[in-house]
């Protein structure tokens, strides 16, 4: 365990003081401005401005930069009044935490469950339905972003003020309550972190901080982030620490980290986040990637989510072809069995786009994978955010749950799916009246090339009735159908902890073939020599699926020996020869 130290912020300390630190490379002057009083800043070289004064957790304050420009700390670790509001001094060190003795789970264990706090009620809310995961057989709770965003309805991508966990959510507090609640149960948390480009409207760092971003490269967001710069590097990095040590996260989900141009910097927040803890404590760092970087995988990061897998499945499950779903469209039933057997089905070929994309990812053990069917970008990315349930056959979908939760790959469930709803989760913002319109305007304009959706009218992301209609329906969670979805998602959890966790460790894949189209038989060799079999047939016609004599059945829907029939699946485990 190396010592951190960490610069950007309000640190309040035990005498009654705070010290703060601001980057500002393009001011002249800067001052603290607290409720009644203004206090300069010094200037510390390099584009530092540093004050101490004897003030406690609990009072707010803003930066007043060359005596005009009134802005929130860009680290404040609490934003009470939203994103143009003052800043609030916070003490990381006032909760008593009561699971000091966790030390998390190892990775093998891990079933992710991605949820969205806002839509859940809040921190607290968010609290009160732990017991219910960790019964179910989940392992580890991921919670869409939490960095303060304009209003109180987002997903998070927004975000401007990545230290201050949102105020509409709840304090500070009840956000590590909710995470003490979840050691408590054995739940890992994990946060998903926005570091590739800051939200539209309430980030001032452009006006004070210019270095912080480079015109010569641009993103969809606006000038990219300037990562050869250490102050931005340190940034995110104290962002990351953060989340590890004041919150006590076990993991987090970086997002679209390939637009990151510099490579180097997040193999520095890897090693440095890792040195940060102590070798007995559990960390896991997982990646959102296009460009399917396999080597990342072995240099810090544990994990990636495979969109690759997810598209093949969703084409196979609902015919789905436009956009993204088009280059796994073709031949896709031996894009899923290259999906089973190597992990990436883009490992250097070119797409649709006419540019190759991704690395070979063979030799890389399955669980370095993050496998899903659903998640907030796959559902609420559509147009009208329809789930998987609304578009597939409950068979095949049940089918392709089996290979989801019984494979060797990490599993994630996205809020709702086990209780198989079809309440829609769209995209949703609180923007002011001008930014919300034209939010509307460019999702409309998003989804004119899809013919599925011509001249269909998208919900006004700022509409209060968008956010509404994305709240999961508890309800149908209680009737018979949602109660009959739970119990195949128990078993085959239970399955999963009882018969693939103990044996994950050291696996990996043996082969996989084409039974048939959109028929599939794939299997592994698990850490103890044991080798697991999946046949899945997601097709209309039948097909044959061998079985080796000695191999005992684990799991079988709708097969019957070795009779697949359509939206079936068979799951075998071998004993070691």
């Amino acid at each position: 365990m190396v010592e951190t130290k960490r610069r950007h912020g309000a640190w309040p300390d035990a005498n009654g003081h705070t010290h703060f630190s601001l980057w500002a490379p393009d001011a002249g002057s800067v001052a603290i401005k607290l409720q009644d009083t203004q206090h300069d800043m010094t200037a510390a070289g390099d584009g530092w401005f540093t004050a101490s004064l004897p003030v406690a957790a609990g009072t707010d304050y803003h930066y007043l930069i060359d005596g005009d420009l009134l802005v929130p700390d860009p680290a404040s670790r609490w934003q009470a009044n939203d994103v143009h509001g003052p800043s609030r001094v916070a003490d990381a060190h006032q909760y008593s935490w009561r699971s000091n003795d966790w030390q998390g789970r190892p990775w093998a264990q891990t079933v992710l469950y991605e949820l969205h706090v806002g839509t859940l009620g809040g921190y607290q809310a968010v609290q009160e339905k732990l017991p219910e995961l960790a019964e179910l057989g989940v392992t580890a709770i991921e919670l869409m972003p939490l960095g303060e965003f304009p209003g109180g309805r987002n997903w998070g991508y927004d975000g401007v003020l990545p230290f201050a966990p949102d105020s509409s959510y709840g304090t500070p507090d009840q956000l590590r309550a909710l995470i003490d609640r979840a050691h408590e149960l054995g739940l890992m948390v994990f946060i998903d972190v926005v570091y590739n480009h800051f939200g539209p409207d309430g980030n001032y760092l452009g006006q004070y901080a210019s270095d912080f971003f480079r015109e010569d490269v641009h993103t969809p967001w606006g000038p990219a982030i300037d990562f050869r710069r250490r102050q931005v590097r340190d940034y995110f990095i104290d962002n990351a620490l953060m989340w590890v040590q004041d919150y006590r996260v076990d993991g987090l989900r970086f997002d679209a980290v390939h637009a990151i141009g510099e490579r180097d910097f997040l193999l520095e927040l890897a090693e440095r986040l890792h040195a940060s803890i102590p070798t007995s404590r559990h960390l896991h760092l997982v990646l959102e990637n296009e460009h399917n970087d396999a080597e990342l995988l072995q240099q810090g990061f544990v994990a990636q989510w495979n969109d690759d897998g997810h598209n093949v499945l969703h084409h196979l499950l609902t015919g789905e072809h436009e956009g993204y779903y088009a280059d796994f469209a073709g031949d896709a039933t031996h894009k899923l069995a290259r999906c089973l057997r190597e992990g990436f089905i883009y490992q250097g070929e070119t797409t649709r786009h006419g540019t190759p994309r991704g690395s070979s990812s063979g030799h890389l053990p399955p669980s370095a994978f993050v496998l899903f069917l659903q998640n907030h970008d796959q559902v609420g990315n559509r147009a009208v955010g329809e789930r998987l349930r609304s578009l597939a056959d409950d068979d095949a979908l049940k089918s392709a749950t089996a290979l989801l939760l019984l494979s060797p790959m990490i599993p994630l469930l996205f809020m709702g799916e086990e209780w198989g709803s079809e309440q829609p989760f769209q995209f949703f913002t609180s923007h002011n009246d001008e930014l919300g319109e034209a939010v509307r305007k460019g999702r409309q304009n998003e989804f004119k090339d899809f013919s599925k959706f011509s001249g269909q009218a998208i919900p006004a992301p700022n509409d209060v009735s968008t956010f509404e209609t994305s709240t999961p329906d508890h309800h149908s969670r209680e009737a018979a159908d949602g109660q009959a979805w739970l119990a195949f998602y128990r078993q085959l959890l239970s399955l999963r902890h009882q018969h693939i966790v103990p044996r994950l460790q050291g696996s990996q894949a043996l082969e996989s073939q084409v039974l048939g189209e959109a028929a599939v038989a794939a299997s592994w060799q698990l850490g103890d020599g044991q080798v697991l079999h999946i046949a899945l047939n997601l097709g209309s016609e039948p097909v044959e699926a061998a079985a080796p004599q000695s191999a005992q059945t684990l799991f079988s829907y709708r097969a019957a020996g070795n009779h697949l029939p359509a939206h079936s699946v068979r799951v075998l485990l071998e004993a070691a020869q």
